[in-house]
């Protein structure tokens, strides 16, 4: 048999299409074409693959080989396109039987041993998948954890080309593998017991949570601004299974998953450095676009520090998704839409210097740096922040 396919997935962004790896072995000079806009990345499997195979004791064909990704149209991109790939050559060289490979998803990228590392996306591909009417996938052990919160597909987590192989051949798994399915229900490092006094931040910050009300803490250093706002996400309703499945996603495509614990029902935080830029914020990328801070906080707190300091555009580019929970990235390959519905916590300093306002504090500002530090937050941001709260620093009586 000289012409073999296979199924794999392609990404954009958190969606995805069902792609066919289709793949001809031909007489003639040996070489290896691959078709479908792939990218760099993905131009590189062939030397992989060929050493993985050979590595397993398999036979490269040393003929014209042609793969082609289908539809052509559609950029691909990424690693996780190997296994699909490789089980296509094999089977285009040695007939593997055709029950156990249609209709079958692979995801995985081969390291030179064989082994199948894990690749970024799998819930998100595997979700796709399942759109198309897809109910099977191979993937590789280390995304065990995260391809099993899709319970409604039937997952084949398999260490090693070998193994995979092995089981196409003969239907048998070398080793029975359990996934101990986990999720993350509650943050047990921080409690907002521990604010003491601020009964206005606190308040504040309970009204935010409850209703998504975007919050602006304006205070001198130490009042206990950050302290109010990273214990916000405890105090927030838990994620509900479509909304931690969708913020997993996000935090797949971006290669943040925790191992231990991929599916969280908390709502996340996420607080990037002032000096962050744009791209940054709102994601994207040279070639292969990572989402941004707007778009890991989803259904949770985006959080920013000294928000007055951040660069010139930086605030004004959370406009679109404060309006809409999504943020579009234009790129010459087309429009890329991530989600980003988050509640917006910003801290400032009352001032250049901080002193502006509390007990016992001595300002060294004049009028003029007051607004011009206060004006860099701009009128359309702050026109989007329902709640403005000022924070003074706690005495040592409302401390005890």
């Amino acid at each position: 048999m000289s012409l073999a396919s296979t199924l794999a997935v392609s990404l954009q962004g958190i969606s995805g299409n069902v792609v066919t790896v289709e793949v001809d072995i031909a007489d003639g000079i040996p070489s290896y074409t691959l078709l479908g806009l792939p990218d760099t990345a993905l131009s590189e499997s062939r030397d992989r693959i060929r050493a993985a195979l050979v590595n397993c004791g398999e036979v490269w064909p040393h003929r014209k080989v042609t793969v082609s990704l289908s539809p052509a149209w559609l950029p691909k991109s990424g690693s996780s396109f190997d296994l699909a790939i490789c089980i296509a050559i094999v089977s285009a060289t040695i007939e593997l039987p055709e029950e156990r490979q249609s209709n079958l998803i692979f995801l995985g990228e081969l390291a030179l041993d064989g082994a199948l590392r894990s690749v970024r996306g799998v819930l998100p591909s595997l979700i796709a998948a399942y759109e198309s009417g897809y109910t099977t996938a191979v993937v590789p052990l280390a995304n065990a954890q995260e391809a099993a919160l899709m319970t409604r597909m039937n997952i084949i987590a398999m260490p090693h080309l070998r193994d995979v192989l092995h089981w196409m051949r003969t239907g048998e798994r070398s080793e029975a593998i359990e996934i101990d399915l986990q999720w993350q229900e509650s943050s047990p490092l921080l409690d907002f017991c521990d604010v003491a006094g601020q009964p206005q931040g606190r308040i504040a910050a309970e009204i935010a949570a409850t209703g998504g009300h975007h919050l602006l803490l304006i205070g001198p250093p130490g009042a206990g601004k950050t302290m109010i706002a990273e214990r916000i996400p405890t105090i927030m309703p838990a994620l509900r299974l479509a909304q931690a499945l969708e913020v997993t996603s996000v935090h797949s495509i971006a290669g943040s998953l925790t191992d231990r614990s991929p599916l969280s029902l908390v709502a996340p935080i996420v607080a990037p450095h002032h000096t962050a830029t744009r791209i940054a914020m709102v994601g994207g990328g040279a070639h292969a676009i990572k989402p941004g801070a707007c778009s890991l906080a989803h259904h949770g707190v985006l959080f920013i520090d000294e928000a007055p300091e951040c660069g010139n555009g930086v605030l004004d580019s959370l406009r679109q998704p404060l309006e809409s929970g999504t943020i579009t990235i234009a790129r010459n390959s087309g429009n890329l839409t991530l989600p980003a519905r988050f509640l917006l916590v910003l801290a400032a300093n009352p001032c250049p210097c901080g002193k502006f306002s509390g007990r016992g504090l001595s300002c060294t500002c004049t009028s003029v740096q007051v607004r011009r530090y206060l004006g860099k937050l701009s009128g359309p941001l702050l026109d989007r922040i329902d709640l403005k709260v000022h924070i003074d620093p706690v005495g040592r009586v409302d401390m005890a």
